[in-house]
Formats: C-alpha cells, structure tokens, sequence
C-alpha cells in the first residue's frame, strides 16, 4: 500500500521541502492504522533500551505472550475465540499504562521520541483487541479500527499543537461519511471521516476519489499475492457513470454545501458507488465492490480520473542482522 514508486517519490520531495524549515514548521509523515503490531512492539522495546532497560525486561515479558503469533497477528483472534478470554489483553495494556504514568515527566524531556513509543503502545493494545474482535464477524472490527486510527490522528494534532493542520490518506471508505452510506445506514459501520466531520464541522473536508477502468495492484485473497488487474468500465447505474459521461479526462466536483446547489441535487441522488481495497474480484464486482451512497453528502470534493493505472511497488529490503526472536529474545 506504501511501498511504491509514487510514495517515495513523495517523501523524497517532502525531504528536501522539510530542509528548508525550521524543525516546528516541517511536515510529518505518519500512520494511523494498526496493522503494525510487531513493527510497534520492537518501536517500544527499542525505546525502552535506551531509556529504562528494567522496563525493558518487563514489557518484554509482558509482549511475549504475543511471541507465538509474529507470523500469523490474525490466528491469534482465533486462539483467543477458542479458548473464550483475552489471552494477552493484560499484559500489553499494562506495557501502556506503565508508559502513560511517566507521560508528564518524559515528555517534557523526550519530545518526539516519546510520543512515539506512545503511540506504538496504543498500537499495540489496539491491535491484540482488533485481532479478537474480527473473529465475532461484526461491525465491531471495522468501527475499532477506524475509531482508534480517528483518536491516533486526535492525538497527533494534540501533540503538535493548536495550529496543527493533517492531510489523511486512506480509502474512500474510510474518508467519505459513513452516515450517507450502506456501510453506515445498514451495517452500523462508521469511519474516520464520519467522526472528523461531527467533531469539526465543516472544518473537516472528506475529499473521495473515483474511476472509471484502467489497473489496480491488489490480490484476489487475504495473503494472496499482489497481481495487476485490469478495472471494469463503472457500473451504468453508479456515480462513476455519470462521471465518465460528463467527458474530461480529469476534474474535481465541489460538493460544499453553497457552492453550487444544482450539483449538490444532482449528486444527492442514492446510487451505486464503487469501492475497491486490496482485494479486488471484477468476476463478482457489482456484489463485492458496489455499494449505494450519496456523494453529495458523502464528501465535500470528489477528484475524478477518468482513466487510472496501477501503482509500481518498491521492492522489499530485508532488515540486516534481525534475529528470528525480535523483538522477543531477552
């Protein structure tokens, strides 16, 4: 989803534009998901080393009841269905609070650093809950992640400051709300850009994305193998029609309320949006990628490529001298 031509493009231009800024003034590049459990245990661990290597030792002891699971973080919501309880619920909240209760005296000292190990922390802790949740097969799972990626950006913007200003990057069905959606009016589901929008107003702006054919990089399974599939022409009866129709190859629609009302109208109309993820399965599409939605509420802005093509991945580079227990060994 990151590794690829078009992000590294990105971070080496924000690079160089963060060189000529003063340190309060450059640009962050951060995540708000929690599909990171291990990456964010070794981020806690690392920081703990240097810091307190008691605690350490401690929240070491503490993640490895997560050990078993490195390869496989989903198998461990199995393991926990099966046996009824929260295998590790404890332990890697403890690992956070202990890190909380020394929030105001490291902070002050650590900055940055600490934040961080923070963070992870929460990361942690919501993704062991994340893990359980799915196997119930609700809209809990999807309702905890995105409200835990919603409190993530909360605190970053805390963290910086009053001033703080995000740009949030994610799938249209986390970015448009979710109350003008069938996500949200008949599986309960909510998303960040729902809950951005009731905490502030229109000074949230929920810009959505949408195309009519070209490539996509995705699988045609969880796991599966990254493949090149070509897009199918939008569905006659969906928003990305009536798009295509309008000709151009690209342009924004400007859906803020009092901007213009006879697009507001026209777009107010429930139809099929499409949406596709990592998985993508064009055989079945109008069931697996086509939901209704009204996009004049949905978003404040619609960007339209008429034609787009697939991301290039970077390849990946193996992490020298890791040990097979890390973050684990003792």
């Amino acid at each position: 989803m990151w590794r690829n031509r078009d992000v590294d493009d990105f971070i080496a231009w924000l690079s160089k534009h963060n060189a000529t800024l003063p340190m309060d003034k450059r640009v962050r590049f951060q995540g708000l998901d929690i599909y990171s459990m291990f990456n964010s245990i070794a981020e806690v661990l690392t920081y703990l080393d240097a810091h307190d290597p008691a605690a350490s030792r401690l929240a070491r002891r503490r993640y490895a009841c997560l050990a078993p699971w490195s390869n496989e973080p989903a198998a461990y919501g199995r393991e926990a269905l099966s046996h009824g309880h929260a295998l590790c619920e404890e332990p890697v909240t403890w690992v956070l609070v202990d890190l909380l209760t020394r929030e105001l005296s490291q902070a002050r000292r650590d900055g940055d650093t600490f934040f961080d190990a923070v963070q992870n922390a929460r990361v942690v802790a919501g993704a062991e809950r994340y893990y359980r949740v799915m196997y119930y097969g609700s809209a809990d799972s999807w309702n905890l992640r995105d409200g835990h990626m919603f409190q993530t950006l909360k605190q970053i913007m805390t963290h910086v400051g009053p001033d703080a200003r995000a740009v949030v990057w994610a799938h249209n069905s986390h970015i448009g709300d979710a109350r003008f959606t069938d996500m949200g009016v008949n599986r309960g589901e909510l998303n960040i850009g729902q809950l951005c929008r009731e905490e502030w107003g229109r000074g949230a702006a929920l810009i959505g994305f949408g195309t009519h054919s070209g490539s996509v990089a995705c699988a045609s399974d969880w796991d599966g193998p990254m493949e090149i599939k070509a897009v199918r022409p939008s569905h006659p009866d969906s928003h990305e029609a009536i798009c295509h129709a309008a000709g151009g190859d690209r342009f924004l629609l400007d859906l803020r309320p009092g901007t213009d009302d006879a697009l507001r109208a026209a777009m107010a109309e429930p139809r099929l949006e499409r949406y596709i993820g990592v998985i993508y399965r064009p055989e079945t599409e109008r069931w697996s990628h086509y939901s209704h939605a009204i996009l004049s509420e949905q978003y404040d802005g619609y960007v339209w490529f008429d034609r787009t093509q697939a991301v290039v991945p970077m390849p990946a580079e193996p992490v020298p001298g890791e040990e097979e227990t890390f973050p684990f060994g003792l």
